[in-house]
């Protein structure tokens, strides 16, 4: 292969015609463009996204530590509601009204974590995971089906409203 560079901070390599001929060459047929960074600059750099990291991670933990501050009924009964505001989105999209289609995945983690802290809590008692399956299909039959919270504010909104008309 024949290599073409420049002495700027990066580098530029074309294909000799040896290799563009071969149909099924193993060997990369394109531009390679090579980002050449000195190491005296590596030190004086500062990334742009490091601060926001750190804020999205003290973010995620203040949460985790918000979870785990839950017992684990307080914590049964906030998974079905996410569930339920889950099935609510999903619904919205399925119709095509307007939504936030961030809060999906916002609230599949929020759920993943909870459901986390609950079998972190299993293990520290000693349950195995046979037991803890078996248990949460007891758990799973046990839950009574109930509006989300979001229904439940759009119901009572509405009969306010009906409320106002009809005074």
């Amino acid at each position: 292969m024949t290599s073409f560079s420049i002495a700027l901070p990066w580098s530029v390599a074309f294909p000799s015609k040896s290799t563009i001929s071969k149909p099924f060459s193993s060997s990369f047929n394109g531009i390679r463009i090579a980002h050449y960074c000195p190491p005296s600059a590596l030190s004086t750099r500062i990334p742009h996204s490091s601060s926001s990291t750190v804020v999205m991670m003290a973010k995620r933990e203040e949460e985790l530590k918000e979870i785990r501050t839950k017992t684990t009924e307080q914590l049964n009964e906030e998974i079905v509601d996410l569930k339920g505001e889950l099935f609510m989105l999903r619904l919205q999209r399925s119709a095509r009204n307007e939504f936030k289609s961030s809060e999906f995945l916002r609230m599949r983690k929020r759920i993943a974590r909870m459901l986390t802290v609950k079998r972190e809590r299993e293990l520290e008692e000693g349950i195995n995971k046979r037991l803890s399956r078996k248990l949460d299909r007891k758990w799973k039959k046990s839950i009574i089906p109930r509006p989300p919270p979001s229904l439940k504010k759009l119901q009572e909104e509405e009969a306010a409203a009906e409320a106002k008309e009809s005074t």
